[in-house]
């Protein structure tokens, strides 16, 4: 059986499948143990240890993931991972573990980047004026 979710943080989406097999997890055709820096390596990896590392054993996990920085990239594959394995095993205790946990690993974050408006460098600030 093979599961397609996706998760999404800021500009980044990633897109997982979940499938029975050996314990593979692969991000954008590469094994999760070669991805730089190691702090999105154990982000992307937290559902497994939620789980229980012997969950990881039972499926393959491929995903794509496009858009945005590294860090962006680590909390949507870790959201798409979350969810494909719940939606894979169809469990409610597993589910409940990971909103107990954090809710972003099932739900995604819509907070976005507000736009630069005229008048300013940014969003909110405007450019200094002098009166003399």
């Amino acid at each position: 059986m093979v599961t397609n979710t996706s998760g999404k943080k800021k500009t980044a989406v990633a897109r997982a499948t979940v499938s029975d097999g050996k314990g593979r997890v692969r991000i954008n055709s590469t094994p999760v143990e070669l991805v730089d820096p190691e702090m999105s390596r154990l982000k992307m990896l937290e559902p497994f240890r939620i789980a229980g590392d012997d969950l990881r054993d039972d499926v393959d996990v491929d995903i794509d993931v496009s858009g945005g920085g590294f860090a962006g990239q680590a909390d949507a594959a870790r959201t798409a991972i979350a969810r494909g394995l719940v939606e894979h095993l169809n469990d409610a205790e597993l589910r409940d573990s990971f909103m107990e946990f954090d809710r972003s690993l099932l739900v995604n974050d819509v907070r976005q980047r507000e736009s630069k408006k005229w008048g300013g460098p940014g969003a909110r600030a405007r450019y200094q004026k002098s009166y003399r």
